[in-house]
């Protein structure tokens, strides 16, 4: 059963700010998975992108959490940190899903190699492995001390995330499972002549994220003291 809609205003401890968030339940049929959202950087919540996002894997019965985040990163992750630990107390979700597009998911990605139990998982959209341009300044340092599954969802044309460089990054590390879209950019546009639409890709982005939660389920992967 999904979690009742609710807009919830949330404060940050060690903070002087407080955070607007919405929790929208799944559409579909319901997986008991809530994914907290992030969004990317200079957005918000209400950003198009996010929207999207969030009507696409509600679609296929995630409930989902959009919220927005105080910067610069310390204090982002610590926006996460409050809103992933507002919504279990609130919604009481058998299975927590952190992450978020880009940048919000980049800070939910460090936040969970500090704190495994932040969450039960890791959801990251156009994970940016680095910045445009400079391949040769990876953001990859944390990544083997995540121990919750994780799924990372990037275009191989996403000039923030070198296809090679991202695969070798996660080489060897069992809970990470890496979903390409052919042709996709950071923004998961794709060029007019490859006959797919926006609509297309977060479809199957959506389809991606629901058979990496079932498979995880019924596989029993187990991290730490918890499991999806």
């Amino acid at each position: 059963m999904s979690a009742p809609a609710a807009a919830w205003r949330i404060a940050v401890p060690g903070e002087d700010v407080a955070v607007r968030a919405v929790l929208e339940p799944a559409t579909g049929a319901p997986l008991e998975a809530l994914f907290v959202c992030a969004h990317g950087a200079g957005g918000d919540m209400d950003h198009r992108e996010l929207v999207a996002t969030s009507t696409a894997l509600r679609g296929v019965g995630f409930d989902v959490v959009r919220f927005n985040f105080a910067d610069p990163m310390p204090r982002l992750m610590r926006c996460v940190a409050a809103v992933a630990a507002h919504a279990r107390d609130a919604a009481r979700p058998r299975r927590l899903v952190l992450g978020g597009r880009s940048m919000g998911g980049r800070a939910a990605s460090m936040l969970l190699a500090e704190q495994a139990l932040a969450a039960d998982a890791l959801l990251a959209l156009a994970y940016p492995l680095h910045p445009a341009r400079a391949p040769e300044k990876p953001r990859d340092a944390h990544l083997a001390r995540i121990q919750v599954p994780v799924l990372s969802v990037n275009g191989t044309r996403d000039a923030l995330c070198d296809r090679a460089l991202m695969t070798r990054a996660v080489s060897g590390l069992p809970n990470w499972t890496i979903h390409w879209l052919e042709a996709a950019d950071h923004g998961f546009d794709l060029p007019k002549r490859s006959g797919r639409t926006k609509e297309d890709v977060m479809a199957e982005v959506a389809a991606a994220a629901r058979d990496w939660v079932v498979a995880a389920v019924r596989a029993g992967r187990a991290t730490a003291s918890h499991r999806l």
